[in-house]
């Protein structure tokens, strides 16, 4: 069995790797279980040196993902199943429209037709975000089936690449299914041009003794869910049958609702006696104006009722996040 991970060397990408490495196996085209031989991560940009519990076990190619060949290169065996991540994020489509169409709608078909050119039904999970949300019709608590209106370039391609998920399901030319994330904490490195970047920040930032330049108000409320369990629930929902999923084949993750204030406080009780950074509120009307259009609850008791885990609050994600990233 063979896995492809676009976007592959960036954090989730390199965190996936790492569970199905642990897992050893997964539902392949027929329905049952099989042993993954092979991983390969596939991103625009190499990782600047060895990766951490991956170096030697995964194989890692680098180019454009609207390369239509290079592409379909990578999916050169039928027992395969895709895990779709590569993406311009948010602020980064708002800056560069054209960059967003090329990399989240010709390279988001290049890997649905390449799959679709497999024997058999690939199964493909595509990730996918509450950005597809938005509109002055939109309810405070989002649903599957509420209308998606994206407010963002970004927003619409995601909701674009769940609209191909679903007809090329219906069309029998893969399995696909798209994950609905809420935004995702805590990413380590350096920030992002995710308009929701900040709410990684906010954390990473002062545990690594920095100053946070806060872009939002405290009180902005944003849902959001831990890593940990956004790796958890691609591998959970990868898992579960076709029959089970229908004909909507896009689930809102499960999140939980938290303001930067809390996010802060949950901080502040996991760091104990460690020396923080300071965090400082300087509104970006432009970061704002993207967040305001992003809905603040999600309904997610269809992803509940598959499996799928949430988190029970910030302490736990900080809690992660030290342990794997700080204290290792």
């Amino acid at each position: 069995m063979k896995v492809v991970i676009t976007g592959g060397t960036g954090f989730i990408g390199r965190m996936l790797a790492k569970r199905l490495l642990d897992l050893g196996q997964i539902l392949g085209p027929s329905g049952a279980p099989q042993d993954i031989d092979e991983i390969l991560l596939f991103d625009a940009v190499a990782p600047s040196g060895p990766l951490p519990g991956l170096h030697g076990r995964v194989k890692i190619v680098t180019g454009d993902i609207a390369d239509r060949d290079l592409v379909f290169s990578l999916m050169d065996r039928d027992d395969i199943s895709v895990f779709h991540l590569a993406s311009v994020v948010s602020g980064g489509g708002e800056l560069d429209f054209d960059l967003a169409m090329r990399v989240n709608l010709t390279g988001g078909l290049n890997v649905l037709e390449a799959a679709r050119a497999r024997t058999g039904k690939p199964r493909v999970v595509f990730a996918s975000s509450v950005a597809v949300f938005g509109g002055d019709a939109m309810p405070k608590c989002v649903g599957d089936t509420t209308k998606q209106a994206p407010q963002t370039t970004y927003g619409a391609t995601k909701a674009i690449g769940e609209l191909l998920i679903n007809d090329y399901s219906r069309k029998g030319f893969i399995d696909g299914r798209s994950a609905r994330l809420p935004t995702v904490i805590v990413r380590p490195g350096k920030p992002n041009l995710a308009a929701s970047s900040f709410a990684s920040g906010v954390i990473r930032e002062p545990l690594n003794g920095e100053t946070c330049i806060l872009p939002v108000k405290p009180e902005t409320p944003m849902p959001v869910l831990g890593y940990r369990n956004i790796v958890e629930g691609f591998v959970r929902l990868h898992e579960v049958p076709a029959e089970v999923l229908g004909g909507d084949r896009a689930i809102n993750f499960p999140s939980l609702t938290v303001t930067v204030a809390e996010t802060i406080a949950g901080l502040r009780r996991v760091a104990g006696n460690r020396h923080l950074g300071e965090i400082s509120v300087e509104p970006d009307p432009r970061i704002e104006a993207i967040v305001a259009t992003w809905p603040t609850e999600m309904d997610s008791a269809r992803a509940l009722a598959l499996g799928l885990p949430c988190d029970t609050g910030v302490d736990p994600i900080v809690e992660a996040y030290i342990e794997d990233f700080l204290d290792e």
